[in-house]
């Protein structure tokens, strides 16, 4: 469905030129001691570092109660010296976070932690939900407390206020209220739940280490711990992993499938499988796309580090350009660097990439980029080469204009700010300063996922939703919340 700039959400980040990450779950039930689950969750959600950057979070069960951990930062800052107090469970659920849906606050980390009836739960959430607000009115009306601001706290307390029926009708009960997007790993003091939305819109997979499972955002957490990759979670699946093995649920089927493409554009790993696609190799083919449909004579080609890189390697490999790199990283800097004051701002591209200026100079280059949001980053980095003595820049861009904000999971401008809402492709390119700007197809980006087990969602291109949020709030405000049906 294609939504009306009225449901625009109003964004509580600084005003940047990136497509923010979401979050990353992780999750292992030990069946053995051969390994601690917090350690394998600490490794884990290394591994899925650049989902989220603002804060971590571990909870580990072993089996008279939930002990977490969670604090703001990266991995390494939130366990520090903290790691070894989570030691000695059996099950062990993790959380990277970039903010969404709720504020960037100490209060707002996960995984969340409650008590219910039949104990304590523990959930870690990666996406976004559309009709959470009035989900939540609903049950402060009726005297819920919330301790938080996250969607993540209204599905544990849907949970949590249907469990009489039993955890798994109450999780099927959940899902059949909330709409939007979800992958959740959620612990009991004796069980690992794994949970993807009924359109797979967020990506969730099941991997083994020997007799042990494993669920993680993507297969490259598994890579991380030595664990093989077993399949995706199907949508709509819920699958339990306890001491007589895996049981899988299948509690909601939809028609229409959307994973969010910008998995494969950006923000997963190029080591990571989705869905039976290979995400580098996803991304080879877009470059190579680009350099069919968009030749240029040009001396090199290279991509602005990191997540183009394997579209810049495919275009040079059709083009018959050498590939070379043409700008230096910072590795200190994160993905989602906030900068306190305007002038740092107009500095943070310098911050976090340089020009190469003796491969550079003199030269006719072609960059490839895999997105432009707001269109300032890449006007800065084309500054920076020319200034470096690039004769020409000439930008491929390895996805569809950016035009319209995501409700589902991705922290998105506003439709205002969006470059691509605005201006046409030329207007954008002399914005930039770019002496050429081309942008793959939406017809041919989904050619380069062509074979995987799921449609896509495509909603930030092309404003069609797989979601009708103005229907979704309506039928919420009509349904029932008690257990009785």
């Amino acid at each position: 469905m294609r939504l009306s700039k009225e449901y625009a959400y109003e964004r509580i980040k600084p005003a940047d030129d990136v497509m923010h990450e979401e979050c990353g779950v992780f999750g292992i039930y030990m069946n053995d001691k051969t390994y601690d689950p917090a350690e394998a969750a600490y490794l884990g959600l290394y591994a899925l570092q650049h989902r989220g950057q603002e804060s971590a979070g571990i909870a580990v069960a072993d089996g008279s109660g939930i002990r977490v951990h969670k604090g703001m930062g990266l991995c390494a800052e939130v366990f520090r010296n903290s790691l070894g107090s989570l030691s000695g469970g059996h099950i062990a659920i993790g959380h990277v976070r970039y903010s969404t849906c709720g504020d960037s606050a100490v209060e707002n980390c996960q995984p969340i932690v409650l008590s219910y009836r039949k104990g304590k739960l523990a959930m870690a959430h990666n996406g976004n939900l559309v009709n959470c607000e009035i989900l939540r009115n609903r049950l402060v009306d009726e005297g819920m407390i919330f301790q938080t601001t996250l969607d993540t706290e209204v599905m544990a307390a849907l949970i949590a206020r249907f469990s009489k029926l039993g955890l798994i009708d109450a999780i099927t009960r959940m899902m059949k209220m909330v709409r939007g997007a979800y992958a959740l790993t959620i612990m009991t003091e004796d069980a690992l739940i794994g949970v993807r939305d009924p359109r797979g819109v967020r990506p969730l997979a099941l991997g083994k280490l020997d007799d042990n499972y494993v669920l993680a955002s993507e297969s490259c957490a598994f890579d991380a711990i030595d664990a093989e990759f077993v399949r995706d979670i199907r949508p709509g699946e819920i699958v339990v992993i306890g001491k007589d093995g895996l049981k899988s649920f299948q509690a909601q089927a939809s028609r229409e499938t959307a994973l969010c493409i910008f998995e494969y554009v950006y923000f997963a790993r190029p080591d990571s499988d989705i869905d039976g696609i290979s995400v580098y190799r996803s991304r080879e083919a877009m470059g190579i796309r680009l350099a069919k449909a968009y030749p240029v004579c040009a001396d090199l080609v290279g991509g602005v580090p990191d997540s183009a890189t394997p579209a810049a390697t495919g275009y040079a490999a059709q083009s018959g350009i050498p590939f070379a790199k043409l700008l230096a990283k910072n590795r200190y800097v994160g993905r989602t660097f906030i900068q306190p004051s305007q002038s740092l701002r107009e500095r943070g591209v310098k911050l976090k990439l340089n020009a190469m200026k003796r491969i550079v100079h003199g030269k006719k280059l072609v960059l490839v980029d895999d997105s432009i949001v707001r269109g300032t980053t890449s006007k800065k980095i084309v500054e920076m080469l020319k200034l470096a003595g690039a004769r020409e820049v000439h930008m491929r861009i390895s996805s569809p204009p950016v035009k319209f904000p995501c409700y589902f999971g991705i922290d998105t401008p506003s439709h205002e700010e969006l470059i691509g809402a605005k201006k046409s492709v030329e207007e954008i390119r002399r914005v930039i300063g770019a002496d050429s700007l081309n942008y793959l197809t939406v017809e041919d980006l989904l050619k380069t996922v062509e074979g995987a087990g799921c449609n896509f969602c495509v909603g930030c291109f092309s404003g069609e939703y797989p979601v009708d949020i103005e229907k979704a709030n309506k039928e919420t405000e009509s349904m029932k919340l008690s257990a009785e049906e």
